[in-house]
């Protein structure tokens, strides 16, 4: 065990049916009026927006302003554009319906307005900020895999060098969560299979980073369990509603481990990966975990013997003998893995992903000055982050 850790989730949870109707009286409690609504053209044009806005305003609240042209891979310069936007508008605070993207913008966005600046960019560094002015904050996660909703960073893309930064402050925490299992209904198969990935990344590197602590092994396993025991059903039936809430309530447990230990080279080679590759994160997740795993094995034996049980279940952890079960615990991300290939057909290898290997020097240089891979159990350098690149391949 760590010899001194920190542990905090100030974020006020709303969840299950209904919850979207919430909205407005936490709006009201926080007295804020004049919301900005946050989201992007694809959930706009489905409809997942509007379920959003009605729901707020049945009770009350008017959106003052909407704001729906965050992209897949957002940038500074869009969370500068949108601050600039909020004040012309005369917003009082902010509503972001989406995924990761569109939830690390808005939280940009608030650290910006908080912070009274112009430029993200100059907020740039760790533990560096001091409160600010309060800005009213609410998100509606719509996939079921970042668990940014209730996590102290938001990863922000340069454009200049094509770098994700991380912005990692406590003040980027929103006020309010709202997992709401209709938000995640209308995901498609593929979406369920990589965002839960995801999630089990985030719960799985939570548990066995150099700051994992019993506090945040606790959510982390709890994610685990209810991931392995629902992504499937989820992927092959998106209309399952215990199984889109179970793995909702997952990507937020997983959320809050990761936001309270770290993340490790997983994380670090996924986002050099989006950087330079533009390989959506969640794919990128799901491809590199077993290499990484296998990488780390040395150092985290133990650590990944124990996670066996909830990815399994109870009785094969136990009757899997002692020494093989770190060995099973990678093998069972494996079958995991390809079970959701099966049923959607998800990459599971690099070069499935477009990546050439020709990129793979400069990701491993971007990959090696991630934060993330400071705390990895395992430490590695740019050759070694090659090895993994070319296993994965």
């Amino acid at each position: 065990m760590v010899p001194y850790f920190e542990f905090q989730n100030a974020v006020k949870l709303l969840c299950g049916e209904l919850a979207l109707e919430r909205i407005a009286i936490e709006l009201e409690l926080m007295g804020a009026e004049r919301p900005l609504m946050l989201s992007d053209a694809v959930l706009t044009k489905i409809g997942t927006l509007a379920v959003v806005i009605q729901a707020m305003e049945s009770e009350g609240v008017n959106p003052a302003a909407v704001f729906t042209e965050i992209p897949v891979d957002s940038s500074l310069a869009v969370v500068n554009r949108i601050a600039a936007f909020y004040r012309e508008q005369g917003c009082d605070s902010i509503v972001a319906v989406g995924g990761g993207s569109v939830i690390d913008t808005a939280k940009g966005v608030r650290l910006v307005l908080s912070q009274n600046r112009q430029d993200i960019l100059s907020l740039s560094g760790l533990d560096n900020l001091v409160r600010g002015r309060h800005i009213p904050f609410v998100v509606v996660p719509t996939t079921a895999g970042t668990g940014s909703e209730c996590t102290g960073v938001a990863v922000i893309r340069n454009d200049d060098n094509g770098v994700k930064m991380e912005f990692l402050s406590p003040y980027v925490e929103p006020d309010v969560a709202v997992i709401d299992p209709r938000m995640t209904l209308g995901l498609p198969p593929k979406a369920t299979a990589t965002t839960g990935m995801d999630a089990l990344v985030h719960a799985i590197e939570a548990c066995t980073c150099q700051q994992a602590n019993p506090l945040s092994s606790a959510y982390g396993t709890a994610a685990i369990r209810m991931i392995a025991e629902n992504v499937e059903t989820a992927t092959r039936n998106g209309k399952d509603k215990q199984a889109r809430f179970s793995m909702a309530l997952a990507s937020t447990l997983a959320g809050i481990a990761f936001s309270n230990s770290m993340v490790g080279a997983v994380h670090a080679i996924g986002h050099a990966l989006g950087g330079v590759c533009h390989v959506p994160h969640a794919v990128a997740m799901t491809i590199l975990l077993p290499h990484v795993m296998r990488y780390n094995l040395s150092h985290s034996a133990k650590d990944y013997a124990d996670l066996l049980p909830w990815l399994v279940g109870q009785d094969a952890a136990m009757a899997t003998p002692a020494g093989e079960r770190a060995e099973a615990a990678i093998a069972a991300v494996e079958s995991l893995s390809r079970r959701l290939a099966d049923i959607c057909g998800i990459p599971l290898k690099l070069s499935d992903a477009g990546v050439s290997k020709d990129a793979f020097a400069h990701v491993a240089e971007v990959a090696v000055n991630d934060g993330a891979l400071i705390v990895n159990p395992r430490a590695a350098d740019e050759s070694q982050v090659m090895e993994i690149l070319n296993a994965a391949y």
